[in-house]
């Protein structure tokens, strides 16, 4: 072991030869520092200390007195008087003692350690983590290797002091011994409480918390809520991590109104498979005396074999009854809905050709006051396709043979169970260049039916053989152009859509897994008015349109977008879901407008405008103001003529900007808390103009201090036409430590019901050991 003496007394340098500039060894590329020293590395690394007095002999002791200072590799020892014995690698401090290792700090009194095996103690030791922030006071640290200690009589916090005398952190965890472990990133408390403001909250006997993100197994927080169907709720959930790739939540909830149950989610993650089960039970319902369950299980899966890939994808869902999605509302998301597939399908792919065999279920949770008419059934569906990737001469060619067997839930009138086989083929040839594209295709769509019972009109089977014919084609132009001040490059995009499908009889025909196309800028330049493929339009009919945009020549960014589209009908279309003909010559138009004109603002509407009765059918026209982090204003007005009216509006803001107050340094600007906190307001309305009231209704404030995040959010979600679920959420954040949440967790809450809603802390990187180098 080397042995370096640097920093040598005035009188001993006087003494000294000083060696000539020209003597001076030339410089040496470095190379590049690293993170984590590898452990062959540790042993050769070389000591070196200074201060102001030295004495000792090289390679065996060293004892330094004033401003004593041992470094070797990641880790720096400070102190008035510090002993250093080689053989040993032990090294003694006292007074003003200060320790950092990989830009973790230890300050105290006296310290005896081995320094590469980072094996001893350290009296009335004050401590800080780099990754978390967390620091605390002890009467003693007990350092077990480079990875373990054990901080007795300790301190736990991630509020950051100030510079005042009478400060005290907002919260923090008391116990009798802290064990931290930084390689599995875990720390746990024994006899232990956990004060909030200075007010003693719950006392622990024992709990293990997270020194990071990484996933621990142990008992998480607990949520207590009250709830307008369920009255008073206490849930107690397990995390368990059983590998890196699988882990699995356990779930016990005692509801005052209903009783007790128990449920778990498991997850899994594998090369070619992925997935999740969830599962609850109520044993007895005492509200519906009855039993009460649901499952919800997902599974993606994809393997290669010598003869293509095979995949297998589930999507099952089950509850016990109608009322299952009114009542647990808080459950996995698939089962919040009122029709719950269960989806199985097994795929195969190879070069040009794809297959696969398909069974969906469907249950429909039905309500008296607003039933819904559940699907048909596929038991199952065989569909094969083809699209050859390198035909000549520019063309396009696909196939898509398909046959289902259709099975209808009886509550359906006049269920046609049947089977139904078609053969899609289509054939175009794109001539594309950079100033417009033209794209005949041809299309050729033969179906066959077979039913259980005969339809209406007699028949127990039906066939149809229809041809499409259509022409895309479009220009686009470009000139710089200037508005307001600003250039721009301009497009003007012309565009021609043409179809024609001859007339077949199909009103007879049952609508398994038909219906109307919605009525927008994707759909009017489209072969069929319906999706599916039990009515085929007998369209011929022109589409014209034209757009144009003005996009930043630098990015490319689209800044303002302007388009228009109609219909022009050359005959009346007949084969229509309700059997009347269409007659009009001009469908309505299109208009729609979006401007990005900065980051921070954004509009985009879309209307359907009748020309005849002057008045638009169907409107949607929404404007957003995010000027930084935590500031989004979102609202949207939505307006189908004679069926809704509704103004939708979400939001996440600082209050104090709200009346003028000074709200910057909020969010990951303030992590360190140095000032104070910051008040937030979000929430989402749904306002319904037409039943002048409020139908969903999200509102909560947020609180962000140093080192806890507060939050109170009021949910009121319309569950029927006439009845809504109310629930009251509260959740304290104690950041690097844990979150107690009361009611279903809030942040999901907020995610899914305000757009652009944005976590106060979101996850940086961790810090390295250089940012705190000494």
């Amino acid at each position: 072991m080397a042995l370096a003496w640097c920093g040598l007394p005035q009188a001993a340098l006087a003494q000294a030869d000083a060696p000539s500039a020209w003597d001076a060894p030339p410089l040496r590329r470095s190379p590049q520092l690293q993170e984590t020293l590898p452990a062959d590395l540790r042993p050769q690394l070389p000591v070196f200390v200074s201060g102001d007095r030295i004495t000792g002999q090289p390679d065996v002791k060293a004892t330094i007195d004033g401003h004593a200072e041992l470094r070797r590799g990641d880790t720096v020892i400070r102190a008035d008087r510090l002993d250093y014995t080689v053989p040993d690698d032990l090294a003694h401090a006292q007074g003003s003692v200060h320790i950092n290792r990989a830009g973790n700090t230890y300050d105290g009194s006296v310290l005896e350690l081995r320094v590469d095996a980072f094996q001893g103690f350290f009296s009335d030791a004050r401590y800080r983590f780099l990754s978390t922030g967390a620091h605390g006071d002890s009467a003693r640290v007990d350092f077990l290797d480079r990875d373990r200690s054990v901080v007795h009589t300790a301190t736990y916090t991630t509020c950051q002091k100030d510079d005042s005398a009478s400060w005290a952190p907002d919260w923090v965890l008391r116990a009798k011994s802290i064990h931290l472990d930084t390689a599995e990133e875990v720390g746990t408390a024994d006899e232990a409480v956990l004060e909030f403001k200075g007010v003693p909250i719950l006392p622990i006997p024992h709990i293990s918390f997270p020194l990071s993100d990484k996933r621990k197994s142990g008992l998480l927080p607990p949520t207590v809520g009250l709830d307008s169907r369920n009255g008073l709720e206490y849930m107690q959930p397990y995390y368990w991590n059983i590998a890196p790739n699988r882990d699995a939540t356990l779930r016990g909830a005692i509801l005052a109104k209903r009783g007790v149950e128990v449920g778990g989610e498991f997850r899994y993650l594998e090369s070619d498979y992925r997935g999740l089960v969830d599962v609850n039970l109520m044993p007895t319902d005492s509200q519906r005396d009855r039993r009460r369950w649901g499952y919800s299980a997902q599974h993606q899966g994809q393997i290669s074999t010598p003869v293509g890939g095979v995949g297998l994808n589930l999507n099952l869902n089950r509850v016990s009854d109608d009322n299952y999605w009114r009542d647990f509302r808080r459950g996995p998301l698939p089962l919040r809905q009122r029709l719950l597939p269960s989806d199985a399908t097994l795929s195969w792919a190879a070069a040009d050709m794809s297959a696969q065999v398909r069974t969906l279920k469907w249950q429909a949770l039905q309500d008296v006051a607003s039933p819904i008419v559940p699907p048909y059934n596929l038991m199952p569906q065989l569909l094969w396709r083809y699209a050859p990737q390198d035909l000549d001469r520019g063309l396009d060619f696909s196939m898509v043979a398909d046959t289902t067997r259709f099975e209808a839930d009886r509550v359906l009138p006049n269920p046609a169970d049947g089977q139904r086989s078609f053969v899609q083929a289509q054939l175009s040839r794109p001539f594309l260049a950079p100033g417009g594209f033209v794209i005949p295709k041809l299309q050729l769509h033969a179906t066959q039916y077979q039913f259980d019972n005969p339809l209406r009109n007699g028949q127990s089977s039906a066939s149809r053989t229809l041809p499409t014919f259509s022409l895309d084609s479009g220009l686009v132009f470009e000139r710089d152009a200037r508005l307001l001040g600003r250039a721009f490059t301009q497009t003007l995009e012309p565009r021609a859509f043409y179809t024609y499908t001859p007339y077949r009889d199909q009103r007879y025909l049952p609508l398994y897994d038909t219906a109307a196309t919605d009525f927008n800028f994707g759909t009017i330049y489209t072969e069929n008015s319906y999706g599916g493929n039990d009515r085929l339009a007998d369209n011929n009919l022109l589409t014209m349109g034209v757009t144009t945009r003005f996009l930043d020549p630098n990015t490319g960014a689209e800044a303002l977008r302007l388009g228009i589209a109609q219909r022009l009908r050359f005959s009346d279309q007949n084969v229509t879901l309700d059997n009347t003909p269409i007659s009009e010559r001009l469908s309505d138009v299109l208009l729609g407008a979006g401007i990005n004109w900065t980051p921070q603002w954004g509009f985009d509407s879309t209307v359907q405008y009748n020309p005849k009765t002057g008045r638009s059918i169907r409107s949607t026209v929404g404007a957003r103001y995010s000027p930084g982090n935590f500031r989004t204003i979102n609202a949207v007005y939505r307006l189908q003529r004679g069926t809704s009216e509704q103004i939708d509006v979400g939001w996440q803001w600082p209050l104090a900007a709200l009346w003028g107050g000074q709200a910057a340094g909020s969010g990951p600007e303030r992590v360190k808390g140095q000032d104070g906190g910051r008040w937030y307001t979000v929430g989402r309305l749904n306002y319904s103009m037409r039943d002048r009231k409020l139908v969903d209704t999200v509102v909560g404030f947020e609180y962000d201090s140093c080192c806890w995040i507060g939050r109170v959010v009021l949910e009121r979600l319309q569950s029927s036409v006439t009845t809504a679920n109310t629930r009251l959420l509260f959740q304290i954040e104690f950041v690097g430590f844990s979150r107690l949440s009361l009611g279903n967790n809030p942040l999901d809450t907020l995610k899914r019901n305000v757009p652009r809603y944005q976590y106060l802390r979101d996850q940086v990187s961790t810090p390295s050991r250089f940012s705190n180098y000494d």
